[in-house]
């Protein structure tokens, strides 16, 4: 199958993107009357034929919809300090689309090495690994975020902090979360959150956790977050 992204997608004629249309018609070869299958990214696909198949305006014609396609029963929001070296969370960006997450959060820390995002670029990795993984769902990446905003924020479900303060107790991230619920995890830098943070999002109401024995790098902390609420959600 291969995926579309229209984001305003009009029925039962739709015109693709110039981008889109040349992948169509030029990279893809597709022809009148072939099939394709498209998303807007908020959880509709739609099932197409090729109406007119021009370089820069390929039209459709949509003759098939399904709405909410592989709904998850839960909502993940990652809230994580943007690397240093942002290749890193790229990375991120685009595994966690991925294997479905809803929000990304990069946000501001008092230990923050990067304090400049490109939410464009972050946004055509997003699109691009939605499109790849066939998801419908596009996540919504945040503008860099202090760390006191997100901690305001009002937000139903379990709120958690992953840290590295051996000395702080701390909950097995797998022993917390439970099914079905919406879940928001706090990701630091590579020089981890401060004290004085900790106590701030444990007085906001997060959970302090742990993924692991092992010590893991932000992106990596931050995937795995991704992946142990999945895993819940799939037993």
């Amino acid at each position: 199958m291969q995926l579309f992204y229209a984001p305003e997608i009009t029925t039962p004629l739709y015109t693709l993107p110039e981008e889109e249309s040349g992948h169509c018609v030029r990279v893809l070869r597709l022809k009148e009357g072939d099939s394709l299958h498209i998303t807007d990214g908020k959880g509709t696909l739609y099932r197409a034929v090729v109406e007119d198949p021009h370089p820069k305006r390929c039209t459709i014609r949509i003759v098939e919809e399904h709405h909410e396609w592989e709904k998850r029963p839960y909502r993940l929001t990652i809230a994580v300090a943007p690397t240093k070296n942002i290749d890193r969370i790229e990375w991120f960006v685009e595994k966690a689309t991925e294997c479905g997450i809803d929000r990304i959060v990069p946000v501001l820390c008092d230990h923050s090495e990067r304090k400049v995002v490109k939410g464009e670029r972050l946004e055509k990795i997003a699109i691009s690994a939605m499109k790849q993984s066939l998801k419908a769902y596009l996540p919504t990446i945040e503008p860099l975020t202090p760390l006191c905003e997100v901690l305001a924020e009002p937000f139903e479900g379990t709120k958690l902090i992953a840290h590295c303060e051996e000395d702080m107790e701390r909950i097995f991230m797998g022993e917390k979360i439970q099914g079905g619920e919406n879940v928001m995890v706090l990701i630091g830098p590579e020089g981890d959150f401060s004290r004085e943070e900790i106590e701030a999002a444990r007085k906001a109401g997060f959970t302090e956790i742990s993924l692991g024995n092992s010590r893991l790098r932000t992106e990596t902390a931050a995937l795995a977050a991704t992946m142990f609420t999945a895993f819940v959600n799939s037993r």
